[in-house]
């Protein structure tokens, strides 16, 4: 069988699939696997709100040690040896589980992984927090960023709600609980006191518990008007499931925030919040895991978008079926955008608005109700786009400088929202190839020079929300391309060079999340079916016929889309470096489906 056969061959088998695995409602659900830690807060936020729900504790419990490694430790991605707050939290859950004691073989194991790399002090703040809540860990004397943040005046350039979308949902109910030194504890809370490398930390918690005990049963919950507007921002951004912002990870602290807030465990917000996380379950096969943020609509927007690539048409019922789910998800207020989620109805985001747009271009012509919809959309997007010239996913012009103003590990990371190479590129990609526009635009033109200024020396771009500068350097050549960027520019040419240069022996490509935690490439000892799919596209863009690179990817492509391997589960999606990253179960069907259906489309 020659390429062309086996390439058609292939995508046909991935439409099947696809079809196959869509719902009555047009979406795709596919998983959206993001570790350890949603699992575990959720075993410990049941124990302590004592929620009758054995079962589902029983499950979490068996999917936390079926994820343990050998050493004892838990690990984001496949390279790395063990990540000390992931461990951390899950062995707290399996404590607070009531299903192991410290002394079982495996939770000795762990204790011995958390011990060597520095125990609980050394842990991430998010990690703190948690502890802290729980009282296994003290609450700083002084916390980093006071609540009285909420009063500063908005025109004011550093004042909370400057801080990035995401920073706002989780900061917010951590400002609260920070403020308050809030605490929970029951009959299911366990003793750390082993896990402390420093017994000065663990007697500062003794003495906090005593103090905090004498104080909650003598002083009743007041609120000032900081409290008040800290409480009504948060009730402003639940949302209809009654999760916050649509993350299971700011929700467990919002339940804890209301907590602080004087509202009692069995009030309907948090009962609404409890059953919110509950319903981002999911459970398939041996999969059984609580998703941050299930990727519902950024799954249909791109598994749309590739099978129209694939040649399907509007008369597809499949695609009938996916555009009619997007149209109803499309945001209602002024900004007219997408969310990640199918019950994010309040945070848009760029990345989402443009996978949607893309999915639905080809209604425009036909269907005056996609038009209408689609040209709001389009609009929207155009008005996110930074001065700069790049976009970033949430906000508009975040100010730079917010990001020193607090000493707090990981702040800079996600206090702002900057453009990012990822995201204007593939911006810039649909700008170009769904709505004609070229350099002549000065929209376009800005966000060229942007992508041109920020390309690194070796020739790579960074990608914020992807694994990583792979990620960046495809989002960037394709984009540059689809508005008339010529291949033979030196940008672009810089950029072929490094992909070319960093391709594995195995004729692939793989790039390993420690990347985004050092900020610069660092290869896997193998190559992923995800990124190979990005770098070959990214050839294909920029190239008039198939060359070797191009060919021997496409052959891998073929012949890992279907393995249960590494090279489909290593994480390429990401979140917080060092801290949060994805396996987006829906990538083994998109990227390889967008790839060969290019190679097709350019080369045939």
């Amino acid at each position: 069988m020659n390429l062309t056969n086996e390439i058609n061959q292939k995508i046909q088998q991935i439409i099947k699939n696809l079809k196959q695995d869509q719902f009555n409602d047009g979406s795709w659900r596919y998983c959206f696997e993001n570790g350890p830690t949603t699992d575990a807060n959720m075993i410990i936020l049941l124990r302590l709100l004592d929620y009758d729900d054995e079962n589902l504790i029983k499950k979490l419990v068996a999917r936390l040690l079926q994820q343990q490694q050998n050493n004892g430790a838990w690990k984001l991605y496949d390279d790395e040896k063990g990540n000390l707050s992931a461990t951390i939290e899950a062995y707290t859950a399996l404590l607070f589980s009531g299903h192991l004691n410290k002394d079982d073989p495996s939770m000795k194991l762990s204790e011995q992984f958390i011990v060597k790399n520095g125990g609980l002090e050394k842990s991430h703040i998010s990690t703190k927090c948690l502890l802290a809540i729980t009282n296994l860990y003290p609450w700083p004397k002084l916390f980093p960023i006071p609540l009285s943040i909420m009063n500063i005046p908005k025109f004011l350039t550093f004042n909370f709600f400057h801080f990035s979308s995401y920073v706002q949902a989780h900061f917010l109910p951590i400002l609260i609980l920070g403020h308050d030194k809030f605490v929970v504890t029951n009959k299911w809370t366990p003793d750390l006191q082993h896990l402390f490398l420093s017994q000065k930390k663990y007697k500062a918690l003794k003495k906090k518990k005593r103090w905090f005990n004498l104080f909650k049963k003598i002083l009743p919950t007041y609120k000032d008007s900081t409290r008040l507007k800290a409480e009504q921002h948060i009730y402003n951004c639940i949302e209809k499931d009654g999760t916050l912002y649509s993350y299971s990870s700011s929700t467990f602290f919002m339940i804890y925030a209301l907590l602080s807030l004087g509202y009692k465990k069995s009030s309907p917000i948090i009962k609404n919040a409890i059953g919110g996380i509950r319903s981002f379950l999911y459970e398939k096969g041996d999969v059984f895991h609580i998703q941050n943020s299930p990727s519902t609509v950024w799954d249909t927007a791109l598994i749309s978008y590739s099978l129209q690539e694939s040649g399907l048409t509007i008369k597809d019922p499949a695609i009938q079926l996916a555009s009619n789910f997007l149209m109803e998800l499309q945001h209602k207020h002024s900004n007219k955008g997408w969310g990640f989620s199918e019950s994010n109805s309040i945070n848009p985001d760029v990345d989402d608005t443009q996978a949607a747009l893309r999915a639905l271009s080809n209604f425009t012509c036909s269907h005056s109700k996609f038009r209408i919809a689609w040209n709001s959309g389009v609009n929207w997007l155009l008005t996110m786009q930074n001065n700069d010239g790049g976009w970033g996913a949430f906000n508009k012009n975040s100010p730079s400088y917010i990001k020193w103003l607090f000493p707090i590990q990981s702040f800079e990371d996600t206090a702002i929202d900057p453009s990012a190479a990822d995201i204007t590129g593939r911006t810039l990609e649909f700008l170009g190839n769904h709505l004609n526009l070229t350099m002549q635009h000065p929209r376009v033109m800005n966000s060229v020079k942007w992508l041109i200024k920020n390309q690194t020396n070796d020739g790579s771009w960074y990608g914020r929300w992807g694994i990583s500068y792979i990620y960046g350097t495809w989002a960037a050549i394709t984009g540059l391309k689809a508005v008339g960027v010529s291949s033979d520019h030196q940008t672009i040419q810089k950029a072929k060079e490094w992909l070319l240069n960093i391709r594995q022996p195995d004729g692939g490509w793989g790039e390993s999340c420690q990347s985004d935690l050092h900020r610069e490439y660092i290869p896997l000892p193998y190559s992923t079916l995800v990124q190979t799919c990005w770098a070959v596209d990214a050839l294909i863009s920029i190239s008039e016929f198939p060359t070797k690179e191009i060919t021997e990817g496409i052959i891998r492509i073929l012949e890992w889309q279907n393995t249960e391997t590494s090279r489909i589960s290593y994480p390429t999606g990401a979140g917080l470096p060092g801290h949060f990253y994805i396996y987006y179960h829906s990538y083994q069907y998109v990227w390889p489906l967008v790839t060969l259906s290019h190679y097709l489309k350019k080369y045939n």
